[in-house]
């Protein structure tokens, strides 16, 4: 099981839910900022530990190295979260899933291999695992599955031209993806990011309403 925290939405009725996932070193503490900033009453957070310790952080998978056996790791773990919180009267189109970096790689990972359709998935200045491999194996709902993946035009860890030919590479295959380019490095662009997250969020739940 993963170590998670979650943020209740101001509107206590509500099952939409984020669920966030951190980059390579980081914590759930870095990500506590998000619901202010994003600021929909009506969303919970699930805010994700990932599995292994990573100098005072946690890591999805080994890296550099062979990233490929954690990869798959981390996918069943987040697999098995989505279907638990189902049980707990989340339903999965009332889910986002979203991360950063190492987040963003298993977002795209997860949401695209899951077989029921999500309410979002958002990839922050990650890349894709085995393009290639992903096409090949898209799950019948993976076409349905709404995308938006950001990247910043002067991130220094991962190529910015890559990043965007890897989304247009989904887009060509059938996938809605939505791409957003910024004068970033590897980091969030402020308020101009946080509205198209989310704007994106929103325009994932059918009715009315933050």
């Amino acid at each position: 099981m993963l170590n998670s925290e979650f943020i209740p939405a101001a509107d206590k009725n509500s099952r939409r839910l984020f669920v966030v996932l951190h980059g390579l070193g980081d914590t759930i503490e870095g990500w506590r900022w998000l619901p202010g900033a994003l600021d929909l009453p009506c969303l919970n957070y699930l805010l994700v530990n990932a599995p292994d310790e990573y100098y005072g952080g946690y890591s999805w998978f080994d890296y550099p190295g062979d990233i490929t056996p954690g990869i798959h790791r981390s996918r069943k773990l987040l697999f098995d979260l989505l279907d638990d919180l189902r049980t707990k009267n989340f339903p999965a189109d009332q889910i986002t899933l979203g991360g950063f970096s190492q987040g963003c790689l298993m977002s795209l990972e997860t949401g695209l291999r899951y077989p029921h359709r999500l309410a979002g998935i958002v990839g922050i200045s990650g890349w894709v695992f085995e393009i290639e491999k992903l096409v090949r194996d898209f799950t019948p709902v993976a076409k349905s599955q709404r995308l938006l993946i950001t990247h910043g035009q002067y991130d220094p860890l991962l190529p910015f031209d890559e990043a965007r030919s890897q989304a247009h590479q989904l887009k060509a295959a059938g996938l809605n993806v939505t791409w957003r380019e910024y004068p970033k490095e590897h980091t969030i662009h402020g308020t101009e990011e946080i509205t198209d997250i989310r704007d994106f969020v929103k325009a994932g739940y059918p009715v009315a309403g933050g």
